[in-house]
C-alpha cells in the first residue's frame, strides 16, 4: 500500500476483511466521536409476494439502507451480529452522536457489530412522504393503498432476512426490538426463527392475537390517568389548558403551516405521555401560550406565535407513523376491518370531549379528522378510507410457531406503559415458547434509550447461557 495515508490504508484493510465475510455495498465510511461507522444500502423487492429472501428476484425494487457500528477499538475483531429494530411505526433508525446519545449502544458495542437498518420508506431506505403519495394519486387511491400495505411488518421482516443472508452470509443474528421493534420481533420469531441467535426486546411485545380495539380499550383509560398525574404535578396547567381550549373552540386559531389548531390537536401532547421526561416538555410548551402581560393564563390575551411553533412540532410525526399505526394490528384474513379503532372507543368516552375540563389529553392514536385538517396527512386520506375498510393484510404472526419457538427471547416489560399494555405482553409471552421476563415500573416505555435497560436483559441472557454459542 505504497504512497496511501495510513488512514487510507487502514481502511482498506477493513474493506477487504470485512468483504472476505460479506458482500456490503459500502457508501461511506467514517467515524463519529467513539464509534465507526459504515454506510450501505442493497436492493429489495418492492412486493415480496413471489421471492424468497436470499435469492434473486425481479420486478420494482427499493434501496434498504443500514449502517454497521463498532466501537473503535473492535473493528478488526470478529464480533457477533446484533441488529436493531427500530420503533415506530414508521422510525428511522437511530443517528447516533456518541456511544452514549442512545443508551443502548454504549454497552452493545462491547459485544456486538452492531446494525442499524432504515426500514422500508424512512431515513434513506426509499423514505414516503407527501409527494410519494401525491405522485402514486394519479394511479387512484387504490393503488396508493396496496403501496402502504408494503410498508408493514412482514415486509420489513423479509428485507431484515433478505439482508442477513446475502450481505452478511447467512450468519445468525441477535436482535433488539424497541417498542414497535417487538413486534417487528414476533413476526421474525414467526416467520424465520433459523435467523435468529436470541433475541431482546423493550417495552414491545403486541397482544396475539392481534386486536386494534382491544388495545385502545386499554389505551384511553391509561390516558385518563395520566392526564390526572399532569394535572397533579403542575396545578397551574390545568386552568392554562382550560383556557388555550377555550380559545381553540372560539375556531379562526391556524398554526404556522396554516393547519386549523383545533382543541383535539391540543389533546394530542398527551401522545408523548409514555416518555421522560414528557410531563416537563409539555409544562414547558404551555408555559409560552400567552402573549400578552406576564403570560398567565388569560381569556384576553393572544396565544403566542412561540407556543403555536412548539405545539405544531410536538404533534406532527414522521410521515408514515401515523397512517400505518392502526395497521401494525392487522394480521392476515381478518374477520372485520380496523375502521378507525381509536376513534370508535373514544367515540364511548365522553371524558375525551372537546368541551370537558379539565381537558383530558389523548395518546398514541389516529383520528380521522387528523386525515382531513393537517396538511402532511392529506395525501394519504384516499388511502387510509380503503384501508380501513381492508380485510386483505399479509401474515405477521404465527402462534404455533411461536409457542414452540426455540429462540431466548428476554424482553423488559414496563409494568406502567402507556402505549404496550403489559398485561397484555404478559399474556402474549405466557405463550411464547423460550421466552422471559423483566417486569418493572422504574422505566417509562423509552427505558432503552438509557443505560440500564440492555445491560440488564444482556446480562439476563448471558448468565442463563442463552447467548453461550455467541462467544
Amino acid at each position: 500500500m505504497i504512497g496511501l495515508s495510513p488512514h487510507t490504508a487502514e481502511m482498506e484493510t477493513i474493506v477487504d476483511r470485512r468483504r472476505k465475510g460479506t458482500q456490503m455495498t459500502l457508501l461511506a465510511d467514517y467515524y463519529v466521536p467513539g464509534l465507526h461507522v459504515e454506510d450501505h444500502s442493497i436492493a429489495v423487492p418492492l412486493d415480496w409476494t413471489g421471492h424468497e429472501p436470499g435469492r434473486g428476484f425481479d420486478g420494482e425494487s427499493l434501496s434498504l439502507f443500514y449502517r454497521v457500528v463498532t466501537a473503535p477499538d473492535h473493528i478488526h475483531d470478529d464480533l457477533p451480529l446484533l441488529v436493531y429494530l427500530q420503533g415506530g411505526p414508521g422510525g428511522e433508525s437511530p443517528r447516533p452522536l456518541d456511544p452514549t446519545s442512545d443508551g443502548w449502544i454504549a454497552e452493545a458495542i462491547k459485544h456486538f457489530r452492531v446494525i442499524l437498518p432504515d426500514q422500508r420508506g424512512t431515513g434513506r431506505s426509499n423514505r414516503v412522504d407527501t409527494q410519494v403519495m401525491t405522485r402514486l394519486a394519479d394511479g387512484g387511491a387504490r393503488v396508493q393503498a396496496d403501496y402502504l400495505k408494503k410498508f408493514l411488518a412482514d415486509s420489513i421482516v423479509r428485507d431484515f432476512e433478505h439482508l442477513r443472508r446475502t450481505e452478511f452470509r447467512g450468519a445468525q443474528w441477535v436482535t433488539l426490538g424497541q417498542s414497535y421493534g417487538g413486534f417487528l420481533t414476533l413476526t421474525y420469531l414467526s416467520l424465520y426463527p433459523q435467523g435468529i441467535t436470541a433475541s431482546f426486546t423493550c417495552g414491545g411485545i403486541p397482544h396475539v392475537p392481534a386486536d386494534a380495539v382491544e388495545v385502545y380499550e386499554h389505551t384511553f383509560p391509561r390516558m385518563v390517568k395520566k392526564t390526572t398525574q399532569f394535572y397533579e404535578r403542575y396545578p397551574q396547567d390545568r386552568e392554562r389548558v382550560a383556557v388555550i381550549a377555550d380559545h381553540l373552540a372560539a375556531g379562526n386559531v391556524t398554526l404556522p403551516n396554516g393547519d386549523p389548531f383545533t382543541v383535539e390537536r391540543l389533546q394530542c401532547l398527551g401522545s408523548d405521555f409514555g416518555m421522560k421526561p414528557s410531563f416537563e416538555r409539555v409544562h414547558w410548551i404551555l408555559d409560552s401560550a400567552f402573549l400578552d402581560g406576564d403570560g398567565s393564563a388569560s381569556a384576553d390575551s393572544p396565544l403566542s406565535d412561540e407556543f403555536r411553533s412548539k405545539v405544531e412540532i410536538a404533534t406532527s410525526s414522521r410521515p408514515l407513523y401515523w397512517p400505518l399505526q392502526e395497521f401494525i394490528y392487522a394480521n392476515g384474513e381478518m374477520d372485520e376491518p380496523i375502521r378507525w379503532a381509536a376513534q370508535r372507543v373514544r367515540d364511548t368516552k365522553p371524558e375525551f370531549n372537546a368541551d370537558v375540563r379539565p381537558l383530558n389529553f389523548t395518546g398514541e392514536a389516529i383520528f380521522p379528522w387528523m386525515f382531513e385538517q393537517e396538511r402532511a396527512l392529506r395525501p394519504f386520506k384516499p388511502a387510509m378510507d380503503l384501508l380501513m375498510e381492508d380485510t386483505h393484510f399479509g401474515v405477521i404472526y404465527d402462534e404455533a410457531q411461536l409457542q414452540r419457538n426455540e429462540v431466548p427471547l428476554q424482553a423488559a416489560v414496563y409494568f406502567d406503559d402507556m402505549y404496550v399494555d403489559s398485561g397484555m405482553q404478559l399474556d402474549t409471552l405466557s405463550r411464547v415458547g423460550n421466552s422471559h421476563y423483566w417486569t418493572t415500573n422504574e422505566f417509562e416505555h423509552d427505558g432503552n434509550h438509557g443505560d440500564r435497560v440492555f445491560k440488564h436483559l444482556y446480562e439476563e441472557a448471558l448468565n442463563r447461557g442463552d447467548l453461550a454459542g455467541l462467544f
